[in-house]
């Protein structure tokens, strides 16, 4: 009988490392450097960083403008830990929005089921609340972690009278004297404090509380604020109003704006006249949502300042027909922008319709990732990262005409980008991450996110089998709107049967980015900084 042999063959995994050598660039400016020798010293290295800008960032914009004059790194439903509809609601993403640097948090403040305290939720909604004070001593705590610049918290209210006195106790015991609102003589202002005059200040921006006369004017005058008395309401509905529903268990619907705080929705501010002027005497940035045109909204007010919300869906249209008003409208007021109602999983929007018309707050929702949010994270690391950036000079213009976002613009400045290689992903990631039997293959996509003249995307082939790829590939970027331009950069592994596997993202403001050759970090899906993964880029302007 003959004997049976099996054969057995074993694959062994070839992960060989190709130590890639410095580019000719790289190496010609070392030599200069180096005075043609093989070391750079000390003295060397310090003359190549400061004649290169490789400085730490800092604040460099002028801060002492009023805040109008400023992007302010803005919130949406701050407090919200995922989706717009059934998740939890936390500090914990108010407390990573602060350290990330965000300058305006939201609240959405509901009473809670026996109607004596208050709480922060997404309203008729099975989101699950958190108390507001919790939420206001975690701001405390954590608001000038990341920045020494003000804190503004935008307040949806959705409260009776009675809550909104013990929220005007909550905020006043909390923050104390680093909270900052009008003085008592004025109560409204003529023009915003700047960022430096805020430094280290918390402010309140909500629509004031409407007040429904019970009695006389001549008796309500007595309280010594004749001018917070608007006209009496008709029946107890106007006094008090309708019954606010349980929230936890109605499903607003997606397609409605919830935004209530900027609603003229007289049936959920249920106000007493001698109430309401501690709480109303708190807020500096104050609200509202067009009542009429929106043309009219849009007339500015020269003895006073406010905050106009739109949702992005109310900004596009305006901005077809209205677009040099709404420019003009933000030089002295504050325009809020804030995501449509059918956007339930969180996801963002594009943030230059906002910008391009001199929106101060783009307000986007914190708690999710992609690439909006990189956007929004990129844009936010302009002038030192401090959640504050002063609007270029077209966007202030008066004279001889206020900036037209419909008018297309000649070429300001072209942005050559060259990508040399990459390195780190071998020590930042498992060796089977991207391949299961060989090394990744790596490419790399570079681009431009601005106005749509500027908006592009290219890429360099992919480098087959290499933890450190080389590509040495130059790109131009004809640039339109350079003050507002981000670089977007992504790296991918090609993979031939599947998806392409993520390797790193970053985006860099354009007016932050020096010439010269630098090593530029990349960063995980969510924002966070790999420890290893670089890419070795250069930059020129021409």
């Amino acid at each position: 009988m003959g004997t049976t042999y099996k054969c057995c063959f074993i694959f062994k995994r070839r992960f060989h490392t190709r130590d890639a050598p410095p580019p000719e660039d790289v190496r010609a400016l070392f030599s200069v450097h180096a005075g043609g020798g093989p070391h750079m010293g000390a003295d060397d290295l310090r003359r190549y960083l400061v004649a290169t800008g490789q400085e730490e960032a800092e604040v460099h914009h002028d801060m002492t403008r009023p805040l109008s004059h400023y992007f302010i790194y803005t919130g949406h439903n701050s407090y919200l830990t995922g989706n717009q509809l059934s998740s939890d609601c936390s500090d914990t993403p108010i407390i990573m929005a602060l350290e990330r640097g965000v300058r305006v948090i939201e609240l959405d403040m509901w009473p809670n089921s026996t109607i004596d305290d208050i709480n922060i939720v997404h309203g008729r909604t099975l989101t699950t609340p958190v108390s507001l004070i919790k939420c206001l001593r975690s701001i405390k705590k954590h608001a000038f972690v990341a920045s020494p610049y003000p804190v503004i918290i935008t307040l949806e209210d959705h409260l009776p009278s009675q809550l909104q006195e013990k929220v005007a106790k909550m905020v006043v015991e909390v923050f104390g004297n680093i909270l900052y609102y009008p003085p008592d003589d004025t109560h409204e202002l003529k023009e915003l404090p700047s960022p430096e005059q805020l430094k280290g200040r918390v402010l309140l921006s909500t629509k004031p509380p409407k007040e429904y006369l019970e009695t006389k004017l001549s008796d309500s005058t007595k309280e010594g604020d004749a001018d917070l008395h608007l006209g009496k309401g008709t029946g107890d509905d106007a006094v008090w109003g309708k019954e606010v529903p349980d929230f936890r268990t109605e499903i607003q619907s997606a397609e409605k704006d919830d935004e209530n705080d900027d609603v003229d929705d007289e049936e959920e501010q249920k106000l007493q006249p001698h109430i309401a002027p501690q709480y109303k005497h708190l807020i500096t940035i104050r609200a509202g949502k067009p009542k009429d045109s929106l043309a009219d909204a849009l007339k500015s007010d020269p003895e006073k300042v406010r905050r106009l919300s739109l949702s992005e869906q109310q900004l596009a249209k305006a901005a077809k027909d209205h677009a040099t008003e709404i420019v003009r409208f933000t030089q002295r007021n504050i325009l809020r922008i804030y995501p449509k109602g059918t956007r339930v999983t969180s996801s963002n929007y594009n943030p230059f319709v906002g910008w391009v018309h001199g929106a101060q707050m783009v307000a986007f929702n914190m708690q999710g990732y992609g690439r909006a949010l990189w956007l929004m994270h990129g844009f936010y690391k302009a002038n030192g990262g401090c959640g504050y950036v002063k609007k270029p000079d077209f966007l202030m213009q008066t004279e001889p005409q206020v900036f037209d976002p419909r008018e297309p613009q000649p070429v300001k400045k072209t942005l050559k980008v060259k990508v040399y290689m990459g390195d780190g992903w071998r020590m930042d990631f498992k060796q089977t991450h991207f391949d299961q039997y060989s090394p990744p293959d790596f490419y790399t996509r570079v681009g431009i996110a601005g106005v749509p003249a500027d908006s592009v995307m290219k890429k360099t082939n992919a480098i087959e089998d290499n933890w450190t790829p080389v590509w040495e590939k130059e790109f131009s970027f004809p640039l339109t709107v350079p003050e507002l331009a981000l670089l977007r950069v992504e790296v991918h592994e090609y993979d031939m049967s599947e998806k392409d596997d993520f390797g790193g993202q970053t985006v860099l403001p354009v007016s932050e980015l020096r010439p010269g050759i630098r090593a530029v970090a990349l960063f995980d899906r969510k924002g966070m900084k790999y420890n290893h993964v670089k890419l070795l880029m250069r930059f020129e302007f021409a």
